[in-house]
């Protein structure tokens, strides 16, 4: 069994060499800011305030932004050192072996299986709320996920995701060309919002800023908070989808921490001003159960023509966000297929050079949970795979500096305040792991149980890894 196995990050690299290095800065800012301002910020803040943390919201938001920053930095070295398709699967399985990777990436095919349908989910319940006022309403059945307001399946959800697979089928530069045109459309639908809903702004609603814990239901307090940073943290997943694709980055030495810090950075600063103008227009509690709650804030305020506009274009920034999704889950994998950790027809590439396979297998599965699970439970079980996978690339950073200069190559960015900024990437997504309900941690536990089993009967025995497999690898430690 090839658990510690440790793969060869030259014949990694050449094993991708195939792919074509056509993303620049540009397109990985636009994929980055596309994918983390992208449901999550027209969908989550009102939720969030309503059932855990009242306007503290925006502590929520910027607690798990400081978590998520210290581990892009790290995200940000490795890409640098190791540009790879599959970022934590194919990083894990060279720093500390094949098993260890496998169970980084199978979190991480959770986050895109899981992220897609959730995106899908949004971008659902948003054009429809677009379309209501013009008289246009689904029949039940096709308007919600199965045994959800009597539906059986969201039929939006399920053309958009096939729609987006489409795009990234043709190739990562027509996704990249289109993530430009629309990401500016969304930093400006959102910059619109903030600018109106602050004339608006009713300053009662920010008391008490903190509401007072209930115990029996868990709102209020910084346990309201917390609460909180477990539910939201899916939305600072977009810098994981930028090094997913870093093996088709120009000069990814550059590229890859500009576009990973950069889309944080941006993000961050426009997640916070959303909240805040959010749950300043309307009383926190209105926005319970509410999944499009910008357009609604806007519309209950007498802008019902911004509005529709607004609505529109985040329409187009979700549309963002499933492109880079499924863009780096079927890079995933792909390089999964690659290794022979899953069907080998994953890692086989259509005439050109691409991994069609993967987009397909993806945009399938994201289709079905998306037509059997609601939208607010998806949500704490991306966060779930995310952070495993966090987790061991924070402390991956340690393996990676004793590696530097030997049979690694030196990284053109290195994470600042080295060895405590690693420590802290992962005992803070630890602590937010530790802080999701019941229900996302007992999925996720069966998921791994599962993905153990997969490994042990079919992924150890069929293994590329032991062919590519340095036979160095334990002599750097």
């Amino acid at each position: 069994m090839g658990f510690m196995k440790k793969a060869d990050f030259e014949l990694y690299r050449d094993a991708d060499q195939h792919y074509k290095q056509v993303l620049t800065t540009r397109d990985f800012l636009a994929l980055g800011v596309g994918t983390i301002i992208s449901t999550s910020i027209f969908t989550l803040p009102g939720q969030v305030a309503a059932d855990f943390a009242g306007p503290g919201v925006v502590f929520s938001y910027l607690i798990a932004a400081l978590v998520a920053g210290f581990v892009a930095l790290a995200y940000a070295e490795m890409s640098t050192v190791m540009p790879l398709a599959g970022s934590a699967y194919s990083w894990i399985s060279v720093l500390f072996g094949e098993g260890f990777g496998w169970i980084a990436g199978w979190a991480l095919l959770a986050e895109y299986f899981i992220a897609v349908a959730f995106v899908g989910a949004g971008f659902s319940a948003n054009l429809q709320q677009l379309l209501a006022p013009l008289g246009f309403h689904l029949p039940a059945a096709l308007a919600s996920p199965f045994g959800t307001n009597g539906g059986i399946v969201d039929i939006i959800s399920l053309l958009v995701i096939l729609s987006s697979a489409i795009i990234v089928f043709r190739g990562a530069s027509d996704a990249g060309r289109i993530s430009q045109i629309l990401v500016v459309l969304k930093v400006v639908a959102v910059i619109a919002f903030i600018v109106v809903g602050i004339t608006v702004i009713h300053p009662s609603n920010y008391h008490p800023f903190i509401p007072p814990h209930n115990p029996k239901t868990g709102f209020g307090g910084f346990s309201g908070i917390w609460s909180g940073v477990s539910m939201i943290f899916l939305a600072y997943i977009g810098f994981d989808s930028i090094a997913a694709n870093s093996a088709e980055a120009k000069n990814p030495q550059k590229t890859m921490p500009r576009g990973i810090i950069g889309s944080l950075v941006i993000a961050v600063a426009l997640f916070a001003a959303v909240t805040l103008v959010l749950v300043g227009m309307h009383p926190y509690s209105a926005y319970a159960g509410n999944a499009a709650p910008v357009g609604w804030a806007l519309e209950k305020s007498g802008y019902a023509a911004l509005s529709e506009v607004v609505t529109a274009i985040a329409l187009a920034g979700m549309f963002i966000a499933l492109l880079g999704m499924v863009l780096a889950g079927s890079r995933l994998l792909y390089a999964f297929g690659r290794d022979g950790l899953l069907p080998s027809s994953l890692g086989k590439l259509n005439h050109r050079q691409l991994p069609a396979n993967g987009v397909w297998t993806l945009a399938v599965v994201a289709i079905v949970i998306g037509a059997f699970f609601p939208f607010a439970f998806l949500a704490q079980l991306i966060s779930a795979g995310t952070l495993i996978a966090f987790m061991f690339v924070s402390l991956g950073i340690y393996s990676l500096r004793r590696r530097q200069g030997k049979d690694l190559p030196e990284a053109a960015y290195k994470m600042p305040f080295y060895p405590v900024l690693p420590a802290l990437g992962f005992i803070g997504s630890l602590f937010v792991f530790w802080g999701l309900d019941f229900d996302a941690k007992l999925y996720s536990g069966i998921w791994f149980l599962f993905g153990l089993i997969i490994y042990l009967a079919y992924g150890s025995r069929r293994s590329g890894a032991k062919k590519v497999a340095s036979s160095k690898d334990n002599e750097v430690e």
